[in-house]
């Protein structure tokens, strides 16, 4: 029978990536909803002392593959292994963090597995009631309310939600037939955990069988590639352009402003779609989820796209012309005018301020 929620942890360089400790926070909360334990799955190699810091973070049980061939992600070593241990300990749900490695690794073992797998989720319930008042608070049910109350209250599968058709609608996922259920997850997107340094926990050593005879390519050499930018989903400040801006010159004050503030520049997705700004910069529901302390929406209309991706944010600040747009609403503070005005003389003023100086009102 199935049972218990699988995380499977990503590291790099023996550093875990804090997508696999939001992961298994949110399965605390999954698993509480199951009355089942949550077990966190660590492939590495010389990665043992790493497993006690998934404990602290919710994991009732840590499952460790240590082998050389897992030094480095490699597909096949990667994939046979967690392949194996799904089949041994046949989980109910089994979660990755939605990056390059899970997003190479998820669907080969759920192919393996004949089981289907939901791709780049940005929620997950288990409780109907929850599920209910998502459904109607999200997906702009309010005028179908029959179709929220013919649902089976009695299920207990996972609804995996994931943003469909480019983005413009919210589609919530189950699989009803088939074991584990399986997804992906977006980094960001759910909380991150309290830490628990007392907490106590189980460490098992895996054997699965892989080896150097499992490696299909050959690899040279490691080159990290050195990025000058934060990762916006790392950044404690954002300031964001949206269609206001006009155009890649409009974020030119936008960086100035975000280079003076300690932050970071993001954009909604219409510069990205123009080509204003890099893919890796945008917020939204087919962008990054983020949580910065402070959030500056600058010419964001704040269509409920983006919203999905900041509404997280501790301190929001819109810029805007028009007062009455869903940013201006979501926001902490708005300011009415042209951002284009607006922007130098904040960065100026911040500048000032740093200086020590009077700062003009």
């Amino acid at each position: 029978m199935s049972k218990d929620i699988f995380v499977v942890v990503e590291q790099r360089d023996g550093v875990v990536q804090k997508v696999s400790m939001e992961l298994i926070g949110e399965s605390v909360k999954l698993a509480g909803d199951l009355g089942e334990n949550v077990v966190a799955v660590l492939l590495g190699h010389n990665i043992k002392d790493k497993a006690q810091l998934l404990i602290e973070y919710g994991a009732s049980k840590v499952l460790v593959v240590d082998e050389p061939v897992l030094e480095h992600y490699t597909t096949e070593p990667y994939v046979k292994a967690v392949d194996y241990i799904v089949r041994k300990y046949e989980p109910n749900i089994v979660l990755f963090g939605a990056s390059s490695i899970g997003r190479d690794m998820a669907p080969r073992i759920a192919g393996r597995l004949h089981t289907g797998l939901t791709a780049d989720c940005t929620r997950l319930d288990i409780k109907v009631s929850n599920y209910q008042e998502y459904l109607l608070t999200k997906t702009s049910m309010e005028n179908n309310p029959d179709k929220v109350n013919s649902l089976d209250t009695s299920d207990t599968f996972l609804k995996m939600t994931r943003p469909a058709f480019g983005g413009n609608v919210m589609a919530t996922i189950v699989c009803r037939n088939y074991k584990p259920q399986m997804a992906t997850v977006r980094p960001g997107v759910m909380e991150m955990p309290v830490r628990n340094k007392d907490a106590k926990g189980e460490i098992e050593m895996v054997d699965t069988g892989v080896s150097m005879a499992d490696m299909n390519v050959e690899i040279l050499e490691v080159l990290p590639k050195k990025e000058k930018a934060v990762d916006i989903t790392e950044a404690k400040i954002l300031v964001s352009g949206g269609r206001g801006v006009g155009g890649p010159e409009g974020y030119d004050p936008l960086r100035a402003l975000a280079k003076e503030l300690g932050g970071e520049v993001s954009s909604s997705r219409i510069g990205v779609d123009n080509g204003w700004i890099e893919k890796d910069r945008q917020v939204g529901q087919t962008g990054k989820t983020v949580r910065p302390q402070l959030y500056l929406a600058c010419g964001i209309s704040g269509a409920i796209q983006h919203q999905a991706g900041m509404e997280g944010s501790e301190f929001i600040i819109a810029i805007n012309k028009d007062p009455l747009c869903p940013m201006m609403q979501l926001a902490d503070l708005g300011i009415q005018g042209d951002l284009k005005k607006i922007v130098p003389k904040l960065t100026e003023a911040v500048i000032k301020y740093k200086q020590g100086l009077a700062v003009d009102k």
